[in-house]
């Protein structure tokens, strides 16, 4: 056991396997035909699945950044602080972006399986009885937009300068950090409500 929880892979392969697992055990007493688990109604939750999955890691990951690293960065000696911006930060901020763009897609998909992407991205104004809770999907889904473009054309590219991938001079470097710390927390503001919007577009409305 100890040798599958030391590598990462072999961890997220065994949480896979659980969750197959898992999937037969419940359709086994509930007697699913094997053939059911590829319709519609499964595929659509499967994207469901997988678009919280990759929210989990994308807001996981925004807050660990404004909850933990940067309020904590002035308290790390100057000589450890290299650890964070060469080795720590670059790999978060992979996850983070691709976690972004993977929300994003998921998301897109889903809303089309379930056929309320126009009326979502349009917040209603296309249909002549607007769905609350399609318009509060809506509303989650620009915020998360929103926050996706910030992520992906504003935050990387100024981290890339702040961590040293990108090369420029200290003055350069310093408003590069300040300007992706200024759109980080513009993101993590937005999440609230983007999250909101979310659940209770399933639990509300």
């Amino acid at each position: 056991m100890a040798s599958i929880l030391t590598n990462l892979r072999s961890t997220i392969i065994a949480g896979i396997i659980l969750t197959i697992a898992m999937v037969v055990a419940i359709g086994s007493i509930n007697q699913t035909p094997i053939n059911d688990y590829f319709d519609y109604v499964w595929l659509t939750f499967f994207f469901r699945w997988l678009h919280v999955l990759s929210g989990i890691m994308w807001i996981g990951l925004l807050w660990y950044f404004n909850f933990v690293q940067i309020p904590n960065m002035p308290n790390i000696p100057d000589e450890q602080k290299p650890a964070i911006g060469k080795v720590i930060a670059p790999a978060a901020l992979f996850w983070f972006r691709w976690a972004a763009k993977a929300t994003i897609v998921t998301g897109l998909i889903l809303a089309h399986l379930n056929g309320y992407l126009l009326e979502a991205i349009t917040l209603g104004l296309n249909s002549a009885e607007p769905n609350a809770t399609h318009i509060a999907i809506g509303i989650g889904m620009w915020l998360g937009a929103i926050m996706w473009y910030n992520v992906w054309f504003v935050i990387w590219p100024n981290q890339k300068r702040a961590l040293g991938i990108v090369e420029v001079d200290a003055e350069k470097k310093a408003a590069s950090a300040r300007t992706a710390m200024l759109f980080s927390r513009t993101n993590t503001a937005l999440s609230i409500p983007m999250l909101y919007a979310m659940v209770s577009a399933q639990n509300l409305f």
